[in-house]
């Protein structure tokens, strides 16, 4: 606990700059990978199957789904950073063995990682919210809010991928975490329907759902709608994405330091 109380920023946005540095070079690529699969969505299911779908919560399809797109573009792309970016970075090129070769200590490394895996989702969120005027939406005042909002969801889902990362041993092993975690929340976190609709036990269940109050905070604030209780839901945003950064912290220091 006393490592993680004692990290250094400045040591942190060195890892965050050696990143950025590398992914320049790749960025148009990298961008088109995280966009790609949101976007088509936008396409497939706003334009398509909206036609068919009457209004939800007195949004169209295409209002409805819009802000949960950009929600699941930052949870796909700081947690495949975190994953596939990270354990490249840890086992194939062993950038991690030369980090720690400088004073940069395996915390600030780990809280590096973090950073910039929810500054790429946060980058991938705000492309898609800057396009929604294309497809004839246009967001309330309150979308200045959203920002700090999918940098938050971004430091969580990068996070969980780095623990993923300290556990895995080979690149196979993201299919469990991709598969088991990251298709399902995109699937049942409200993104396509309204979650107050469910039954009472499923509903229960998708609220539990780390993407869901993100995708509900997104729709609100996008479209001015903001009901109570949204501040207690990103307070306990805020602790998971803690939590989920001191743990990969935790795990990332064992897998590192034998």
């Amino acid at each position: 606990m006393n490592k993680i109380l004692s990290v250094s920023a400045k040591n942190m946005f060195r890892v965050v700059q050696r990143n950025a540095r590398v992914w320049w070079k790749y960025k148009i690529p990298s961008l088109v990978g995280n966009l790609g699969q949101p976007l088509l969505f936008l396409l497939a299911f706003g334009l398509g199957l909206g036609q068919q779908i009457e209004t939800i919560a007195g949004l169209t399809y295409l209002q409805f789904i819009a802000p949960g797109l950009a929600c699941s573009a930052v949870m796909y792309s700081a947690s495949f950073e975190a994953t596939y970016g990270s354990y490249t970075r840890l086992s194939t090129q062993s950038t991690f063995e030369g980090i720690l070769m400088t004073p940069i200590t395996v915390e600030e490394l780990a809280f590096g990682e973090v950073l910039w895996g929810a500054l790429k989702g946060l980058l991938s969120g705000l492309v898609m919210i800057a396009v929604m005027p294309l497809f004839g939406l246009w967001p309330s005042p309150w979308v200045a809010c959203l920002p700090p909002l999918l940098f938050v969801a971004g430091i969580l889902f990068a996070a969980l991928g780095l623990i993923m990362t300290a556990l895995a041993t080979n690149y196979d092993f993201f299919n469990y975490f991709v598969s088991l975690i990251i298709t399902p929340l995109f699937l049942f976190s409200g993104i396509f329907f309204a979650v107050e609709n469910l039954p009472r036990a499923t509903m229960t269940v998708v609220k539990i759902m780390p993407l869901t109050p993100v995708v509900d905070l997104a729709r609100m604030f996008c479209y001015g709608t903001v009901k109570s209780g949204w501040l207690m839901q990103i307070v306990i945003l805020v602790l998971l994405a803690a939590g989920a950064s001191w743990l990969a912290a935790v795990l990332l220091r064992r897998r590192l330091i034998k």
